[in-house]
């Protein structure tokens, strides 16, 4: 039996602030420290040796993941930042207030942009501030890759040829690995390993600095179990 454990960024400063924020580079507030510190002692209690360990270019999902690896003292594993790995785009609406957008645009259209499965918000282009053009961690990228914003459908589209090309090999192969990364682009790993429809994907939510173990059936991406390890904080899984 292979294990596989993904475990979302503990509470970042845009989250606190109720903000959108995507791949705006924002760190870790105190309470996200604290869950990432207590991820990596869960994982410690589970007794589990990791071979490598995956993460964003995001400093908040880097964070979480030293930290975890710290608890663990296997901070020598080999890890592998990727963009692939970012959360979803948010366009126009990064690094605004969930609130305040609600009250300009109204509920209805909000959540459409929230958790539709293939609905954008807003486009940014190049010019824009928050595009990932002017930012120099992407510089070596073809701009014609990096997006002005993402629908969960899009954000599926960049992660998971990504995780089929360079992650999967190594979970067949019986390699245990660590993923921290983002909501979005772990839902696109949920729905990929548990078979999740377009229409069920979007309601299904990781909660921060939670690790959720997955037992997978050797050689295979089949799941046979899963859990997250603080059960007080754990959120509903597929069956």
């Amino acid at each position: 039996m292979t294990k596989l454990v993904l475990v979302r960024h503990g509470q970042s400063e845009w989250n606190l602030q109720n903000r959108f924020t995507g791949w705006v580079d924002v760190d870790l507030t105190e309470k996200g420290v604290a869950e990432a510190t207590l991820g990596g002692k869960l994982l410690a209690d589970e007794g589990i040796r990791f071979d490598e360990a995956y993460t964003s270019y995001l400093t908040r999902a880097i964070r979480t993941l030293w930290m975890g690896l710290k608890g663990l003292d296997q901070c020598y594993i080999p890890v592998t930042k990727d963009w692939h790995l970012n959360e979803r785009h948010y366009g126009g609406l990064t690094g605004l207030n969930k609130q305040e957008t609600r009250d300009k645009h109204g509920d209805e259209q909000v959540h459409i942009w929230r958790r539709s499965f293939d609905v954008p918000p807003p486009i940014i282009g190049a010019e824009h501030a928050y595009h990932p053009a002017n930012d120099p961690r992407y510089a070596g990228i073809d701009e014609a890759k990096l997006p002005g914003g993402e629908s969960l459908k899009l954000t599926l589209d960049r992660v998971l040829p990504y995780f089929n090309a360079e992650i999967a090999p190594k979970i067949k192969a019986g390699k245990t690995l660590l993923i921290s990364a983002h909501g979005n682009s772990l839902r696109a790993l949920l729905k990929e390993l548990f078979k999740v429809s377009d229409a069920d994907i979007p309601g299904y939510e990781f909660p921060t600095g939670n690790p959720l173990l997955i037992d997978l059936q050797d050689g295979t991406l089949n799941v046979i179990a899963a859990r997250y390890l603080d059960e007080s904080r754990a959120k509903p899984l597929p069956n």
